[in-house]
């Protein structure tokens, strides 16, 4: 007979999953209760006021959907789009093409504004490609690309493309509580994201949000939703409206319920902290990182000024192998970074301060373990307190 799993212990400073506080993995182990229940119908308000609170929006459509981030990204395309619609997509990374990828199936007109990986998208190229194609439905980008480390101007481009007459989509999956993101201060239409990122909760899910514009557009559209498992006008019917417990919810599927009692409590955790303090938390701790890897002799992909705090892009060392570099931090110290993607596959480590992941502690274990396997000294060190 199998014997059961035993996960081993690792201190997680990749692209996601990040590590995942003792509180979150309580609230996800206990027992699992029915999907209508009336104790977890009063749960998903309370998981949907906190997530208006972390996209800063007051919108009605805001909830999480079952499944990862890449289900926010398809389930907002295909909702917005049409057959025949022309979708402007800002592409500076891995997950600007995979948003290309999929409104290409959704039968759109995708007109891309190309960008160099590992910098900020150029809101005048937004522009120019906006009054070259009169009649744009939406202009999709991803404010944090986390094949990159690039953040991008999602106030800027929110405002250019409503200018237009377009709908804006934000792909928000790294940047969510780990930046500032402003959804109705910037104007921003659709937004998604994921749950094991700087919210620090297991994978599986995906928090989108959705202004009264989109929504209109959900309910105008010609030809339905290609897939029925992710049509919003379906999914709204069980999540519910107007943040009332006691509204009759139509089933759509069983939600995954220990996983929503995880996120609950992840989000319960962030506005413990506050919001703004973990944006603040996210950009000291980067700077931290920064010092040290400079002094190790690493080099940033992305300039100064358009670097994400949460995902920390570097070249690798002359003579550092990647898969063998990595392998050694992962087996000798219990520190797990991510490779390269695309493009940059080979050439990059990418490392990720989101979250539970993002504190003083990381960053002095990573450093130690960064010189080693690179067999470089360091001439600066912090003496932290045991318990920091």
């Amino acid at each position: 007979m199998v014997g059961g799993f035993v996960a081993p212990k690792r201190v997680l400073m990749g692209p996601g999953p990040s590590d995942v506080h003792a509180r979150v993995l309580a609230a996800a182990s206990q027992g699992t209760i029915g999907h209508l229940d009336p104790e977890f119908v009063r749960l998903m308000d309370e998981i949907k006021l906190l997530l208006r609170a972390t996209f800063r929006t007051e919108n009605d459509l805001t909830f999480a959907i079952s499944a990862p981030g890449s289900i926010g990204m398809e389930t907002s395309v295909i909702n917005l789009v049409e057959p025949g619609d022309t979708i402007i997509v800002c592409v500076n990374g891995v997950f600007g093409g995979r948003i290309c990828s999929m409104a290409e199936r959704a039968g759109a007109k995708v007109v891309k504004v190309n960008t160099p990986w590992g910098r900020a998208v150029d809101p005048a190229d937004v522009e120019a490609a906006l009054k070259a194609n009169p009649g744009t439905r939406v202009v999709a980008f991803v404010h944090a690309e986390t094949s990159t480390g690039a953040l991008s101007d999602a106030k800027t481009i929110a405002a250019i493309a409503r200018a237009h007459g377009a709908l804006s989509l934000c792909d928000a999956v790294t940047s969510l509580a780990g930046v500032p993101l402003e959804v109705d201060a910037w104007g921003i239409d659709a937004t998604y994201s994921a749950t094991q990122k700087c919210l620090s909760a297991p994978p599986g899910l995906s928090p989108v949000t959705y202004s009264a514009a989109a929504v209109e557009r959900l309910k105008t559209r010609n030809s339905p939703v290609v897939s029925w498992f992710q049509d919003l006008a379906l999914v709204m019917s069980y999540w519910g409206s107007g943040g009332n417990a006691t509204a009759r919810r139509t089933y759509h599927h069983t939600a995954p319920v220990n996983a929503l009692f995880g996120l609950h409590e992840a989000l319960r955790m962030l506005h413990e902290e506050g919001l703004e303090a973990s944006w603040a938390r996210h950009a000291r701790v980067h700077a931290l990182l920064a010092e040290g890897l400079e002094d190790l002799g690493f080099r940033y992909v992305v300039p100064q000024g358009e670097r994400l705090p949460q995902l920390n892009s570097v070249w690798i060392p002359e003579g550092v192998d990647d898969a063998a570099g990595r392998g050694q931090l992962l087996n000798d110290h219990g520190v797990e970074i991510g490779a390269g993607l695309g493009d940059f596959a080979g050439k990059v480590w990418r490392i990720g301060l989101m979250g539970q992941s993002c504190s003083e502690r990381h960053v002095e274990l990573l450093l130690n373990a960064l010189a080693k396997v690179s067999g470089r000294s360091r001439s600066i060190r912090r003496v932290l307190e045991v318990n920091a």
